[in-house]
């Protein structure tokens, strides 16, 4: 039978909801008591680790600022269940006596519970957000309590492609398609396990932002501000046919072995730098790429000149993008979540988009990105207009999709009134 979400009268709160208590940095280790689970066991981090290197976080891997929650099994949208899910994690501030002060914060495809923060042991980049959240910031933690998980599929602590399955071994290419449902319903259970019944905002951008809308719609009750940036309530066939070349380029690499390459001493770093140099061109502007790089050939690598054949500077700037996605992310991770993506539409078996944002109870605010060619405007605007209640803001940006990311004083203000509104 396909389930589509949990109700919410089968939902049973964790035993013990000692949010942000497991030690005095706000970190956990493998083997380390972290929660107390329903039934009377406590949660730890995986106990295995493939022998191939790959860019999944593993345990034995430095853990960082990350928590670690088992939220059990995972009904699946196309039906069956993965089993024994872990979700990764991290929180900043705490939880107050009312419970009425969570702001969830949903990363986009190759982001992760990192938010904010250095890099360092356990973090091979800094926070995707940085200016976020801080004292005086946009969502200052002396107010709010902020998590952020790693995406169920993911590749940095959560139950993904490269975790163990049930024989100990990894999923590879038996690790089930889940949908952006599937990731929101892992979502609320990680907050059941918390003892969570209710966020004061959910907030995401682009992949993120999916996550966001589909948490109003999926639990309309439990949303009081759900704030949107550079998404869309559905994918479109042009963001779906964006997405084909790069699942293409991944599963078309000698070495990705039908997705079970762990085992092997090989990984197809080749076919994931091609998925991001396309989606990588998608994020930026044709205006931006040729103001900033032009005809220019990369120091040294003049193609006209006689000898090897050089690189544009351009060129060069799309495979120094490649190889640092290689060296953080998984492969069957990035296909995972792409698919999700090209999964999502809040009005499957909902009776429409239409209908389905009607049912949203939530204060949201919707966002775009003036040059956003992957995400465009009008997308937020039908959004917008679908929405009870809704304010409509906008990114001004020469950077694309990307300008949800890098105009940090634009968006910080954006979120800043998001979350100064409705306070009760």
């Amino acid at each position: 039978m396909t389930v589509t979400h949990r109700k919410q009268s089968t939902r049973r709160p964790a035993r013990h909801a000692t949010v942000g208590s497991a030690s005095t940095d706000g970190t956990t280790v493998p083997g380390q008591a972290t929660r107390d689970r329903e039934d009377g066991a406590v949660d730890s981090a995986p106990t295995s680790r493939p022998s191939a290197p790959d860019g999944a976080w593993r345990v034995g891997d430095p853990v960082g600022r990350r928590q670690f929650a088992h939220i059990g099994d995972v009904e699946l949208e196309r039906g069956g269940v993965l089993p024994d899910v872990i979700i990764a994690y991290e929180t900043w501030g705490r939880l107050n006596e009312a419970g009425d002060n969570v702001v969830l914060v949903e990363h986009a495809l190759t982001g992760d519970s990192h938010v904010v923060g250095e890099a360092g042991p356990g973090h091979a980049s800094p926070g995707w957000w940085n200016s976020l959240i801080g004292a005086g910031g946009p969502v200052d933690p002396d107010e709010w309590f902020v998590i952020a998980s790693n995406v169920l599929g993911g590749c940095q602590g959560s139950t993904g492609p490269a975790s163990p399955a049930p024989d100990g071994q990894p999923w590879g290419s038996r690790f089930p398609y889940v949908t952006v449902r599937d990731q929101v319903a892992a979502e609320r259970l990680l907050l059941d396990h918390l003892g969570i019944r209710r966020v004061a905002a959910v907030v995401g951008g682009s992949m993120g932002g999916m996550r966001a809308i589909e948490w109003a719609v999926t639990y309309p009750d439990d949303v009081d501000r759900c704030i949107v940036l550079a998404s869309t309530p559905r994918a479109t066939a042009d963001q779906i046919a964006w997405c084909q070349p790069q699942l293409l380029a991944i599963r078309h690499d000698p070495d990705f072995a039908g997705g079970d390459y762990y085992s092997t001493d090989r990984r197809p770093d080749t076919g994931l730098g091609l998925a991001r140099r396309i989606a990588h061109i998608t994020y930026r502007t044709e205006t931006e790429l040729d103001e900033r790089f032009g005809r220019s050939h990369q120091l040294g690598e003049d193609p006209l000149q006689a000898g090897e054949r050089g690189r544009f500077a351009v060129e060069s700037y799309l495979d120094h993008h490649a190889g640092k996605l290689a060296r953080r992310f998984d492969a069957n991770s990035y296909l995972v979540l792409t698919e999700a993506m090209n999964s999502h539409d809040v009005g499957r078996d909902r009776g429409g988009v239409q209908a389905a944002l009607g049912r949203v109870r939530a204060d949201c605010t919707i966002v775009s990105v003036d040059t956003d060619r992957l995400y465009p405007p009008r997308l937020s605007d039908d959004m917008h207009d679908a929405l009870p209640v809704s304010r409509r803001a906008h990114i001004v940006s020469d950077f694309g999709h990307d300008g949800f990311l890098i105009e940090e004083d634009q968006v910080g203000r954006i979120i800043r009134d998001a979350l100064d509104r409705r306070r009760d």
